[in-house]
C-alpha cells in the first residue's frame, strides 16, 4: 500500500508530503497506481523547487518521495499543495485498497 503523509502546520497550511510504499496494484513496471502517485509527487516537488524556486528539502530515493518547504513559504505553495492533496484524496477514494492518505501536523 502507498502511504501519503501530508505535512500540515497547526493552522492547516500544507508544507510538504512523504510518499512511501508500493501499491501492489500490478507488477512492477505495469503498476498504474504507483506510476500516477510517483508522477504527481515528482511534478509537485519539481514545480516548487525548480520552477517557483522555493527553498525546500526534497528527496526521491528508494521508492520514497519527500518534500518539505519552510513555513514562511507555505502561502506561496498553497495552491499547488492543495491541488496535490485533492488529487491524492481522489486517488485514495478510487483505489482505496492501494493508497492511504494521512495528515501529519509538523
Amino acid at each position: 500500500m502507498i502511504e501519503v503523509n501530508l505535512y500540515t502546520l497547526a493552522d492547516g497550511d500544507l508544507v510538504g508530503f512523504r510518499l512511501s510504499g508500493h501499491s501492489g496494484y500490478a507488477e512492477s513496471g505495469s503498476d498504474i497506481v504507483c506510476s500516477a502517485v510517483s508522477s504527481v509527487g515528482l511534478m509537485v516537488a519539481n514545480t516548487i523547487t525548480e520552477i517557483m524556486k522555493i527553498p525546500a528539502e526534497a528527496t526521491a530515493e528508494d521508492g520514497n518521495i519527500c518534500l518539505r518547504i519552510f513555513s514562511a513559504q507555505a502561502t506561496a505553495c498553497r495552491d499547488i499543495l492543495q491541488g496535490f492533496r485533492l488529487h491524492m484524496l481522489l486517488m485514495e477514494e478510487q483505489y482505496s485498497d492501494y493508497i492511504v492518505v494521512k495528515l501529519t501536523e509538523v
